[in-house]
């Protein structure tokens, strides 16, 4: 038996750089016995794969990673003697040990046990799915690679949680065990602050306002994600919005984040019918309020280009320090395409 449960989960839920193309990886391969009793797929994978869930294979499944004889099926599909049963993944397999890199970071705060990075838009938080290199976590590895307790490839330590590649802004890193365990359990108990600056499209009414929903993989498109209200299916997610300026045809929100699900605030922010600015994968690079004059369009073109992402920033982190118990708060002022962005709509409203 092997181990592919992280491999599964990064190819279901790291979505950032996942690409479109057709070509498929074998993962996994088993054949069946001669003496093979029908089985449906989910529990006989379930039995090869050491360390997986049965919902992950089930999502695999679903995903179209799931193949008997050269063919996509489903979880209920059942084998039968010889079939040959493989997981099939976009990206080949690659080492998953994290290498030490020069790359330079944003250190806001550091001590023994913990450290806050202001992470640049396009970076990616961890290797997988086609950014092998070049992450923050090698960053991290480097950074700390006099440290003999820290362990870039030990699960104990590191990242607490992540944003998307394009958002910029605030994360915690553990540098111990015991910070990790903390830190994590209050990520879990949802006491961490945090709270994101964003421009949407339009002007959200009411000017203060909740989403709260299940987030899940959006069955159109495996690339996003998107909103369900059937509490069996996803993950629960809640989002705290308020309008901080109006621009006529764009706002400027503050988010403060009660859950963090995978794209939460893009896809909430989306559902509510303000997609996030230049938001390319949900819809918010196209002109979506305003008039259809030339000079407007022209003015939108110049704003995609300013800030050639989408218009997300993890402004505010707070936590309880897992040794002294001390409260901290971080904040990130907008970088400087953000900036730039909403000055510009800034004067284009006030003129």
């Amino acid at each position: 038996m092997i181990d592919l449960e992280e491999e599964i989960e990064e190819s279901l839920d790291d979505l950032e750089s996942t690409s479109d193309s057709a070509e498929l990886f074998e993962h996994f391969r088993v054949v069946a016995d001669k003496g093979q009793s029908l089985l449906r797929v989910d529990k006989f994978l379930y039995d090869h794969l050491e360390h997986s869930s049965r919902n992950r294979i089930q999502k695999a499944a679903d995903a179209g990673m799931v193949m008997a004889n050269g063919r996509p099926v489903k979880s209920n599909y059942k084998v039968k003697p010889l079939d040959v049963i493989t997981v099939m993944m976009d990206r080949p397999r690659y080492s998953s040990d994290i290498t030490p890199e020069d790359i330079p970071l944003d250190i806001v705060y550091e001590d023994e046990c913990l450290m806050v990075v202001n992470k640049p838009a396009g970076m990616v938080v961890h290797p997988g799915c086609g950014n092998y290199h070049g992450t923050l976590v090698n960053a991290v590895a480097w950074h700390l690679r006099d440290n003999p307790d820290y362990d870039p490839n030990s699960p104990q330590v590191g990242l607490v949680h992540r944003i998307d590649k394009d958002t910029s802004g605030l994360l915690v890193v553990a540098k111990t065990p015991d910070a990790k365990t903390s830190l994590g359990h209050q990520f879990f108990e949802k006491t961490t602050k945090r709270a994101y600056r964003a421009l949407v499209w339009g002007v959200p009414v009411p000017a203060e306002g909740t989403v709260e929903s299940q987030i899940t993989r959006n069955p159109k498109d495996r690339l996003q994600m998107a909103v369900s209200f059937d509490p069996e299916v996803g993950k629960h997610a809640v989002t705290h919005y308020t309008v901080l300026e109006r621009f006529g045809y764009t706002s400027l929100v503050e988010c403060r984040l009660e859950t963090g699900r995978t794209h939460q605030i893009r896809v909430h922010m989306k559902h509510i019918g303000h997609p996030l600015f230049n938001d390319e994968r949900y819809g918010g690079d196209q002109i979506l309020k305003g008039t259809t004059e030339s000079r407007y369009r022209q003015f939108v073109h110049n704003c995609f280009e300013l800030c050639p992402r989408q218009a997300l920033h993890a402004r505010t982190l707070g936590f309880t320090h897992p040794l002294s118990g001390e409260t901290m708060f971080f904040t990130s002022e907008l970088p400087a395409d953000m900036e730039a962005l909403t000055s510009k709509w800034r004067e284009y409203a006030n003129s």
